[in-house]
């Protein structure tokens, strides 16, 4: 992942994109909530939820004046369930949970560029990508949590995911405990 990153940069400049430095999934964002009640929700939501599978499939576009290009991640019901879980659980703490992170609008996907993007940059780097295949199965292992440092993304907080994946469902709490 990061070699197509560090391709878009070096082909069309784009690396805005690394302000957060490794891919990852954007479960939700909070503009609200102390940092150790994150941490604690989100430790508590790790250490009871198995590692699973997620598959990725193709090339995505967020329009705009400054469109994101992505590679989409399938919403299978352990993804949703998850998500929905702990989205739930953070409510619980934060009051200003994005809108975009909604389960019902929640798009999951890994990042390709984003804000130093232009319509027509992002068109000639979807006919450079578009020479090899997206389609991925990534193991998640771990919840991390990301906080602003300057310019940067930076982790504020790892936190495994226990076990391994089952065919049984995805089960998060909210109790707090």
């Amino acid at each position: 992942m990061n070699q197509l990153i560090y391709g878009l940069e070096r082909e069309f400049g784009l690396k805005e994109v690394q302000k957060t430095p490794f891919p990852h999934i954007t479960w939700l964002t909070v503009n609200d909530g102390s940092l150790p009640n994150l941490q604690r929700t989100l430790g508590h939501a790790a250490g009871i939820c198995c590692r699973f599978r997620i598959t990725t499939n193709g090339l995505g576009i967020f329009p705009g004046e400054k469109p994101v290009l992505y590679i989409p991640i399938l919403r299978t019901s352990k993804v949703n369930q998850f998500h929905r879980q702990l989205h739930k659980a953070v409510c619980l703490i934060s009051q200003e949970i994005s809108a975009y992170y909604h389960p019902e609008v929640w798009v999951p996907h890994l990042s390709l560029a984003l804000g130093d993007t232009t319509p027509e940059i992002v068109s000639q780097a979807v006919l450079y990508l578009n020479r090899s295949n997206y389609h991925w199965k990534i193991e998640l292992d771990n919840l991390t949590l990301l906080t602003k440092n300057g310019d940067l993304f930076l982790k504020n907080g790892e936190f495994p995911l226990v076990g391994v994946e089952t065919k049984d469902t995805i089960k998060l709490t909210t109790s707090g405990k």
